[in-house]
């Protein structure tokens, strides 16, 4: 009888694809503090979003903060686009250094494992489902997630949370 997996202890302990469908173990991250965004190209909040995520990224990168954007599709079907074209249009009109991975779904029976994980551990006010685009968790050095934002919170408001756990002076 084959052992059941055991549940995953932190972010690290899993394995997603980026947006050229190759494996990307998360323990390449351990001992950084992540910014794990679902992300959409056509949605009200992208520009502010992709705009702010860059500059937090260009700030804090060499700091250790790595910001993972995660395409989805399931909010108003505002992400379309293949992984190519989402690449395409991230790079082409916001230049964003940070990796983005291969499209995925964040709710539902069909949400992936990370997300799964992500939204055990801090529930907003609908529960456990992410409620639309460029939802935000926090994660820390030791791949637990320590805050939710909802997605109307703009990225340059969690500057505070950031350096806190990145152990800078606030």
């Amino acid at each position: 009888m084959a052992m059941a997996a055991p549940p995953s202890q932190s972010v690290f302990d899993f394995t997603v694809k980026d947006a050229k469908g190759s494996d990307v173990d998360l323990r390449l991250y351990t001992g950084k503090v992540l910014l794990i965004v679902n992300v959409a190209s056509k949605c009200g909040m992208t520009n502010s979003n992709y705009i702010e995520l860059n500059q937090l990224y260009e700030k804090y990168r060499n700091q250790g903060l790595e910001i993972l954007a995660f395409p989805c599709n399931q909010f108003g079907e505002e992400e379309p686009g293949s992984n190519d074209q989402i690449l395409e249009f991230v790079c082409a009109r916001f230049n964003s250094d940070f990796p983005i991975f291969g499209k995925i779904e964040v709710n539902g029976d069909g949400a992936d494992p990370l997300y799964k994980f992500l939204k055990s551990g801090k529930w907003g006010i609908f529960g456990d489902d992410i409620q639309w685009n460029f939802a935000k968790f926090l994660v820390d050095k030791n791949g637990q997630a320590v805050d939710r934002y909802y997605p109307t919170t703009s990225p340059i408001t969690i500057e505070r949370d950031i350096r806190k756990l990145l152990g800078l002076c606030l």
